[in-house]
């Protein structure tokens, strides 16, 4: 599962440098697959879409913080724990209920962003 971000956040940043995905973007910014990982050139996620690792994608929330469930594997493979849950400050970093995965899947989350 991934990691998401409530509305009680208050914008501290203290999570977005814990990322060792860099799935964590300002409210109101663009994303890229190609952001603090491996991915370049043209690419095929591993929900099948064949894209460019540079395009923009638009933001996820304009107001605050959010997390990317495409880049986001709870840190598994990195740390014990999901390091944005472990530095904020008033526990705005929740799971993602309707983004659900299993070990195995993050690890290859993991794999195809930083291995290739």
């Amino acid at each position: 599962m991934a990691i998401i971000i409530t509305d009680e956040c208050i914008n501290c940043g203290a999570c977005e440098p814990e990322c060792p995905n860099n799935a964590i973007y300002e409210g109101g910014a663009e994303w890229h697959y190609s952001d603090g990982t491996s991915l370049t050139g043209m690419i095929t996620t591993l929900n099948g879409d064949d894209l460019d690792a540079q395009d923009a994608f638009e933001p996820i929330d304009m107001d605050v913080y959010y997390i990317v469930p495409d880049k986001c594997t709870e840190c598994v493979g990195f740390h014990d724990e999901p390091q944005c849950a472990a530095v904020c400050p008033v526990d705005c970093c929740v799971d993602d209920e309707d983004h659900r995965e299993s070990e195995e899947e993050l690890l290859a989350k993991k794999d195809f962003m930083h291995n290739q």
